[in-house]
């Protein structure tokens, strides 16, 4: 698994993957500045109106844990752009990541593996579909974990092992789906759960490291095609000459 983390990151900023990593790291600066944004304009209307209306909604008797809630979320809207941009950064890279799935797998699998039968891209709505999928999941656990962050500082050890959890199984799958039906890749993932979940640390770990964590997708295919190839064993079939070439 080490040794598969290090071929990726080495082959991060190869001549083939360079064009990647910069269209990669353009676009992931646009969404998590626009997403950080529109979360501290967001937290900042209800630390102003929100308290008022949802009092109207729950009734009187829950006024004090509304002024609470408000409290926490007036500290969080300050915060917004800094911990929004930390936070969200997971849900960024996956939608990131399903726009450019099958160009870093098709570099590694050529470089890598160059005599196994190559994988096949998936289709386009399917891998963004799975990137919206990951990015909402990651959202709902950034919202639960926020008040534990500011209180106790055990929100980000939840994060980070949620986000191992859901960006290491994203990625294997996005890799196995490349070569396996849908069904078939997420029923290897549950096979292998404890083994991605690990390599799924790496990728927590690299996704924590500010402004490297933009290039998350890039290290992340990469990593899990590696991995992929490891838990399906040996594929003695040999490529088309015309993939050699390319």
């Amino acid at each position: 698994m080490l040794d598969a983390a290090i071929k990726a990151l080495s082959q991060m900023i190869s001549p083939p993957m360079r064009s990647i990593l910069w269209r990669s790291v353009g676009l992931a600066l646009v969404l998590i500045t626009v997403l950080a944004i529109g979360l501290q304009r967001l937290l900042s209307w209800f630390a102003t109106n929100g308290e008022v209306w949802l009092e109207g909604l729950l009734g009187p008797g829950w006024h004090s844990s509304i002024e609470v809630l408000s409290w926490i979320v007036s500290i969080a809207a300050g915060l917004g752009v800094v911990f929004g941009g930390i936070f969200l950064m997971p849900a960024i890279t996956s939608l990131v990541a399903s726009l450019f799935v099958d160009d870093v797998a098709d570099i590694v699998e050529r470089e890598h593996y160059p005599a196994e039968r190559p994988g096949v891209a998936l289709p386009f709505s399917q891998a963004i579909l799975e990137g919206i999928k990951t990015a909402l999941l990651t959202i709902v656990i950034y919202l639960v974990a926020l008040p534990l962050v500011l209180f106790a500082g055990a929100g980000f050890l939840i994060f980070f092992l949620a986000a191992a959890w859901l960006l290491g199984r994203e990625y294997f799958e996005l890799a196995a789906m490349r070569f396996r039906p849908p069904e078939e890749a997420k029923a290897m993932r549950r096979d292998n759960a404890a083994t991605i979940f690990t390599a799924g640390l790496f990728i927590a770990a690299f996704v924590s490291i500010p402004i490297v964590n933009l290039a998350t997708p890039i290290f992340a295919m990469a990593f899990m095609v590696h991995m992929h190839k490891r838990l399906s064993g040996p594929r003695p079939e040999l490529i088309e000459p015309v993939r050699q070439v390319r």
